[in-house]
């Protein structure tokens, strides 16, 4: 696979690029929480609630595109400590796909120990924003878990 790079040679990725194996979008199922969740962003999605059937209902979406929509349907019953934890499932998801497939955690590991950039230009959280003065949280997860799957070689 060939990343997409900075001037500064930082990997740029972007979580609703279906096609790349890093994104929370690709389709790289995996068995979690006694479910098997379609994609990163399904398990993400659907733990943003405590309710088995909305979770059910997003764990069955067709497309990780759908989720954000479901979720969005039932925020007033998200989880009280969401903001609390949603880093954290999203590094599980993230983290048990790179263990479910090779080819995940090879792309990841491929990046070396370039700086992985989720460049988002709406998603200051997220990605890195217009201006590139965003958390990159996401980056931030996929940098981490590159460096816990190095730990275990």
């Amino acid at each position: 696979m060939i990343f997409k790079t900075t001037p500064g040679n930082d990997v740029l990725v972007s979580r609703q690029d279906v096609n790349n194996p890093l994104s929370s979008y690709s389709k790289f199922g995996f068995h979690l929480d006694d479910a098997d969740w379609p994609s990163a962003e399904h398990y993400y999605q659907a733990m943003k609630f405590e309710d088995d059937a909305i979770r059910e209902e997003i764990r069955q979406a067709s497309h990780p595109m759908d989720t954000p929509k479901l979720s969005k349907q039932h925020k007033k019953q998200i989880r009280k400590d969401w903001d609390k934890i949603k880093v954290s499932v999203m590094t599980r998801g993230t983290y048990i796909k790179c263990r479910t497939h090779k080819e995940v955690s090879s792309a990841l590991s491929k990046t070396g120990d370039k700086k992985i950039v989720e460049n988002s230009q709406f998603d200051y959280y997220w990605g890195c924003g217009r201006d590139g003065r965003g958390k990159n949280t996401y980056g931030k997860i996929l940098m981490d878990i590159r460096d816990k799957l190095a730990e275990l070689e």
